[in-house]
């Protein structure tokens, strides 16, 4: 069966955030599956943040897309045909299956799916990568402590949200991040966050000295620039910082911007620490299983922006990450 496969490649390097001249749109034949291989009708993808950086030219934790290849995107799937003897047609399927609307597999980095565990999309976010991003970055690195306040940036998105639940679970006290009123309200009223911190419309440093007191004992930072100085200037002893990424630095067209205040650092005998969940993939059962425990109990609430356009919406949609658009964990329905 021949399948007319829609694509988007990269067709340029980025300046600033993506234009639809940086995408190339393909439409070719699916290959047919060849022994110890399947096809997989991709159903949902990922849109992530870090796929901006995945754009760029240079040495980077993984190596960058390259002009004129399908765009990575991680997304789930439903087998179509299988001459592989671990997946089976009709298998619910994940993996790093790029925008595109079918995609051909040898089943490495491809997990099958529960579907009696959580919807798909939930297995995107919350058990998927955002979540196990939030797990691992905040309880092994930024060991939180009950009693200590935690703050995190970008706390409206797909792992700030999470983040800011399992340091309530954990029996901290949570100050978001956020951009806009509804969001703030959001991780207040819905979330369960203490405080939420809008820094579209407020002023970072004096609502921290207001909302922390005593300082700031881990920060788990998506965002970067000016958010990151603002709160090294209030960070208590022995202060974690997260670095978990740099939004506000994806689509710069200049030099990074960097906190000039890091010699906080040492005056507060605090660390500072680049996080990969890459690193983490054989402990990636872990998370998952005790994140479903979570969710199961009401712990934990999950939070999905699913765009219903297609996969030609993707170049619009993934730019959502970029202008403040979403709440949660961003997918796209194919």
């Amino acid at each position: 069966m021949t399948l007319n496969n829609t694509q988007y490649r990269l067709a340029a390097r980025p300046v600033g955030i993506p234009k639809p001249s940086d995408w190339e749109q393909t439409h070719e034949p699916t290959p047919e599956a060849e022994d110890g291989q399947f096809r997989v009708q991709v159903d949902y993808l990922s849109l992530d943040p870090a796929m901006r950086s995945w754009m760029n030219a240079g040495r980077s934790y993984v190596p960058p897309v390259e002009i004129g290849e399908v765009m990575r995107a991680a997304g789930t799937g439903t087998v179509l045909d299988s001459r592989h003897p671990d997946f089976h047609a009709g298998d619910t399927v994940s993996g790093v299956f790029g925008a595109q609307r079918y995609a051909v597999s040898d089943g490495k980095g491809v997990t099958k799916l529960d579907l009696s565990l959580a919807p798909a999309p939930v297995q995107l976010g919350t058990l998927g990568i955002s979540g196990i991003t939030a797990y691992f970055g905040l309880l092994d690195i930024g060991r939180p402590e009950a009693g200590q306040t935690v703050v995190v940036s970008a706390a409206a998105g797909s792992v700030g949200t999470i983040v800011g639940q399992i340091a309530k679970i954990k029996g901290c006290k949570v100050i978001g991040i956020a951009g806009g009123a509804e969001k703030c309200r959001l991780l207040v009223e819905e979330l369960g966050f203490d405080a939420a911190i809008d820094y579209k419309n407020g002023d970072l440093r004096a609502e921290l000295r207001e909302l922390a007191p005593k300082g700031v004992d881990v920060f788990f930072d998506n965002v970067g620039g000016e958010i990151l100085e603002g709160v090294l200037a209030r960070l208590a002893r022995g202060a974690r910082i997260v670095i978990s990424g740099a939004v506000s630095q994806y689509n710069s067209t200049g030099p990074g911007h960097g906190p000039a205040n890091y010699m906080n650092l040492l005056v507060s005998r605090a660390s500072m620490t680049g996080f990969v969940v890459f690193d983490y993939a054989s402990r990636y059962h872990e998370a998952v299983a005790e994140l479903a425990a979570w969710l199961e109990s009401g712990q934990l609430q999950s939070r999905e922006h699913v765009v219903e356009g297609g996969i030609e919406a993707f170049p619009e949609t993934l730019n959502k990450l970029f202008t403040g658009e979403n709440t949660g964990k961003l997918i796209l329905a194919l």
